[in-house]
């Protein structure tokens, strides 16, 4: 009887081992990856400023359709997304605009896949997660002061003025897309390794990185008009 008794006790104890392990099985969330490709569980943004600026959420497709409208609604659309749509149109410089070309185009399809190429060459040369060197390359080369010109007594001055988190973000992508169009526009480097070899150099604080150099220019200048 004795032997019978503790036989049951063993099979009951292993029924509620089941059961709880099929109850943290359950409890655990389907986990997606970026892509279904880059997991961006552990991506850190340490500028608490910014943080709130870049989405790095997991999807399978990365679009957002124009959906978002509201305000300060940039913080709701992947950084990645950002990024495509400003390789297709990176922006004016000064009160010129640059002339586009065949690779910078308005397709989805097109733009998204020069960031993939892009992330997968910077994944080669560093052996590490290339959403978090985009992400601290975006910190390390995202300007704090800035200038704006003001009017007094008829004259214009210029005045230097604190740069918000979301147009930091939305300026540094918009320098490095600038930056390696410099580097490939007719030359035999493709836009991947122009792109690659800017987000890496900004990622390491190389000196002779185009976005730390603008950086450093805007700075200068926001310190100067003080």
């Amino acid at each position: 009887m004795e032997q019978e008794t503790e036989e049951t006790m063993d099979e009951e104890m292993e029924i509620i081992d089941q059961s709880e392990s099929g109850s943290e099985e359950k409890a655990n969330p389907l986990h997606f990856k970026l892509f279904g490709i880059y997991d961006v569980s552990n991506i850190v943004v340490r500028d608490p400023g910014m943080r709130r600026y870049i989405n790095v959420e997991p999807k399978l497709l990365v679009k957002g359709y124009g959906r978002i409208r509201e305000k300060f609604g940039k913080g709701k659309v992947n950084i990645l997304e950002l990024f495509a749509n400003l390789i297709a149109v990176p922006g004016h410089r000064g009160k010129k605009h640059k002339i586009q070309t065949s690779w910078k185009s308005g397709k989805y399809t097109q733009n998204m896949k020069i960031v993939l190429d892009t992330l997968k060459l910077i994944e080669e040369r560093t052996k590490q997660n290339p959403v978090q060197v985009l992400v601290t390359a975006i910190e390390n080369g995202a300007p704090r002061d800035g200038i704006t010109v003001i009017e007094y007594g008829g004259a214009r001055y210029p005045q230097s003025v604190d740069i918000s988190p979301q147009r930091r973000v939305t300026l540094t992508l918009k320098l490095i897309v600038q930056g390696s169009y410099d580097k490939s526009f007719g030359k035999k480097k493709p836009i991947e390794e122009a792109l690659a070899d800017e987000i890496i150099k900004a990622y390491n604080n190389e000196a002779d990185s185009f976005l730390l150099g603008k950086k450093k220019d805007s700075e200068k200048q926001a310190d100067s008009a003080r």
